[in-house]
C-alpha cells in the first residue's frame, strides 16, 4: 500500500526501510521484507530521492547516459514515472507498504548540475546538505513518536553520494539511540574490498547480524527483476543479476542451501 506522507506511518509499521533509490531496499534487503511479511507484520519502505525536478532542467552529459542505459529518453518526468510503477509492482509483490519523498536524485540535482561526471566516490556537493539536515530532522521526530522503530538504512558501500546522505540522516537516530541496522548496499558490495573500506570509515566499531532468508531468496529475486529499467545497468543482464544475488547470499556463510542477508549495528 501507498503511503502519502510522514503522517500516516503508524504504530504497526514498526520495521522502516530507509531506501535511497526505488530499487535499493529490495536489491538489498528484499528476502528480509518476504521475512517479515510472511510474520505477519508490515514493513514500510521509504524511498528518500523518489521525486521529481519541480522545474525544467538541463541534463548533464552523465544524466543523459544513465538515461541512455536504462533505456529512458531524456524526458525527467516520465523516466520517474516508469521508475516508480517498477517499485510499485515491486513492492505490492512482496505486500511491503511504502512511501515516496520528493527529493529527486542525485543526477538531477544542482544547476549547474551538482554531480556532472558521476555520484559515486565523489564529496556530498554543499548544496545538498540541508536535504540530510531535513531528513535527519523528519526521521527523529517520527523516532519520537514511534520509539519501538526499528529502522534499517544503507551502509553507504561504493559510495554514491544519496546513499551517503541517507546513511549520514540515520546517523542521527544511532546517535540519540534508535534501533538501526545498516544494510549492505547490493550491487555496491560486490566490489571487492568496498565493505570492508566503508566499515573502516565507522572505526570498525561496527558489528553484523544475520537474517535467514533462504526460502524468500526467489521472492526477492522476482521482485528485483521488476526493475526492469535497472537491470543491464547494474548487472549487464537479468541471468547475471539473479546469480549475483544467490551467491553473495550464499557466501556470508557457506552452508548448503542457506541464503543469509547481512546488517550492521554500531557497537
Amino acid at each position: 500500500m501507498q503511503l502519502k506522507s510522514f503522517d500516516d506511518i503508524q504504530r504497526h509499521h514498526r520495521h522502516i526501510f530507509l531506501s535511497p533509490h526505488f530499487d535499493d531496499a529490495v536489491y538489498s534487503c528484499g528476502g528480509t521484507l518476504g521475512v517479515q511479511v510472511s510474520a505477519g507484520l508490515r514493513p514500510l519502505v521509504i524511498t528518500v530521492f523518489g521525486g521529481a525536478p519541480t522545474t525544467p532542467i538541463e541534463l548533464s552529459p552523465f544524466a543523459r547516459e544513465t538515461h541512455r542505459r536504462m533505456g529512458f529518453r531524456q524526458d525527467v518526468q516520465a523516466a520517474i514515472a516508469t521508475r516508480r510503477r517498477e517499485d510499485a509492482a515491486a513492492l505490492d509483490y512482496l505486500r511491503a507498504d511504502y512511501l515516496w519523498l520528493d527529493y529527486p536524485d542525485a543526477i538531477y540535482r544542482g544547476t549547474p548540475p551538482y554531480y556532472p561526471n558521476g555520484v559515486v566516490n565523489v564529496d556530498v556537493h554543499p548544496g545538498d546538505l540541508w536535504i540530510d539536515r531535513e531528513l535527519a530532522q523528519n526521521l527523529v521526530a517520527l523516532n519520537e513518536r514511534l520509539p519501538d522503530t526499528v529502522w534499517y538504512a544503507p551502509l553507504a558501500i561504493g559510495p554514491h553520494v544519496d546513499h551517503l546522505i541517507v546513511c549520514s540522516a540515520a546517523d542521527r537516530l544511532i546517535q540519540i539511540g534508535a534501533n538501526v541496522k545498516l544494510y549492505e548496499d547490493f550491487p555496491y558490495v560486490l566490489d571487492n574490498g568496498a565493505r570492508e573500506k566503508r566499515i573502516q570509515d565507522f572505526g570498525g566499531t561496527l558489528e553484523p547480524a544475520l537474517v535467514e532468508m533462504s526460502e524468500m531468496l526467489p521472492l526477492r529475486q522476482e521482485a528485483a527483476a521488476m526493475y526492469a529499467s535497472q537491470t543491464d545497468l547494474n548487472f549487464a543482464s537479468k541471468e547475471a543479476m539473479l546469480h549475483a544475488m544467490e551467491t553473495y547470499t550464499y557466501s556470508i556463510r557457506p552452508v548448503h542451501t542457506v541464503h543469509l542477508e547481512r546488517y550492521w549495528t554500531a557497537g
